[in-house]
């Protein structure tokens, strides 16, 4: 009986910073007392079988995962991830009829959805130029100058053992499809659905299928302070939003008919280049996703320049040329050097590093080593 249980919630679940903070996620609620049968069972079980169960309850989709892959993950730990996965208990909810709200909200250091099979995305990482948060510099995941132990699926495990994409979930597109017809791959935050990089031509008809492009672009010139040197995209303020030069908007998404919503819906989608995850959302976040990580964290509109650092969302005239209008959003605490002014020295201090990168303590070494 149990096992067919547990079978049944991975078929349920298919269609229906490594170095992150060392707090456990909120939002969960305590797994039940297991009794040693359950346990002697657990042992043999696979721990690659996921659980998710995601039903409809009113106005509401409530999403119930215990975090697990439903394809075996990477090996951990690693020699770059030193965190073992560990088993959660989600029971997260989402709106049923979600609703824009007309402009977009930092989602930069928050979980930003939840894939079918349970696993969620968190694209930001805790690593700092320095290991200085103040810096205002923040490695991507993705920008190649950190080495943090991904698996194939391009996710990895949190210190407090959270599996959590950082990138398109491989495995999850591979067993929806993804190029024949735009693949569903999961639920934002505040309830839009998530597609992988491939969707119809024309947004507004069945059409042929094409792979969807970010509107995000390497900024032009040198960085005015912190790591120096020109901007190549290892860091998350190296790029900048410019609007139409992809298919999609700031926050990674669009309007467009697809299988499950034939009549057309806003969803966002997962890229192979920068944002890869969408680091904003055009809805409103349920707490059970926001109080994830960062208890107590202000949240707002990007145009407030509240929320985490994150991206500069800009205009570019071209691709070489900054429009006069740049929003930046910084949020939190200023950066400690201004720019123009030197870089911080080694050895300088910041906040008070945490065990995995929690993005403070002593200056001068790599936050991408591995810790």
């Amino acid at each position: 009986m149990r096992l067919t249980l547990a079978l049944a919630g991975a078929l349920i679940a298919l269609p229906a910073a490594a170095h992150e903070t060392t707090a456990p996620l909120g939002g969960e609620e305590p797994l039940e007392h297991k009794h040693t049968a359950d346990e002697i069972w657990d042992h043999f079980l696979p721990q690659a079988e996921a659980s998710a169960d995601i039903t409809v309850d009113g106005n509401t989709r409530r999403i119930r995962a215990n975090g697990y892959p439903d394809k075996a993950p990477g090996q951990f730990p690693n020699r770059n991830n030193p965190h073992a996965i560990s088993k959660k208990n989600y029971n997260l909810k989402v709106p049923l009829n979600p609703r824009k709200t007309g402009g977009a909200k930092d989602a930069q250091g928050s979980v930003f959805g939840i894939a079918v099979n349970g696993v969620v995305m968190d694209p930001g990482t805790a690593e700092y130029w320095q290991n200085n948060r103040r810096s205002g510099w923040n490695y991507e995941a993705l920008g190649g100058a950190c080495k943090l132990g991904l698996d194939k699926y391009n996710a990895h495990v949190q210190p407090d053992g959270t599996y959590h994409y950082h990138g398109i979930p491989t495995g999850v597109v591979a067993a929806s499809g993804g190029r024949s017809v735009p693949a569903m791959i999961g639920f934002a935050a505040d309830g839009f659905p998530i597609y992988g990089q491939y969707g119809y031509s024309d947004p507004e008809r069945k059409s042929s299928m094409k792979k969807l492009k970010s509107s995000y672009r390497i900024k032009n010139g040198n960085r005015p302070d912190g790591p120096g040197g020109s901007y190549n995209g290892k860091f998350t303020q190296d790029w900048a939003f410019v609007e139409g030069a992809g298919d999609l908007d700031q926050c990674n998404g669009r309007f467009a008919i697809t299988p499950e919503y034939p009549n057309g819906t806003y969803h966002y989608v997962l890229t192979d280049a920068f944002p890869f995850i969408p680091r904003c959302w055009m809805g409103n976040p349920d707490a059970s996703f926001t109080r994830l990580k960062g208890r107590g964290q202000r949240r707002g509109n990007l145009e407030e320049g509240q929320g985490s650092p994150t991206i500069d969302f800009a205009v570019f005239q071209d691709n070489t040329e900054i429009a006069a209008q740049v929003i930046q959003v910084q949020g939190g605490h200023p950066p400690r050097v201004r720019r123009g002014g030197p870089p911080p020295q080694r050895g300088q201090r910041g906040p008070r590093q945490q065990r995995g990168g929690q993005g403070g303590g002593q200056g001068g070494r790599s936050p991408c080593s591995g810790s």
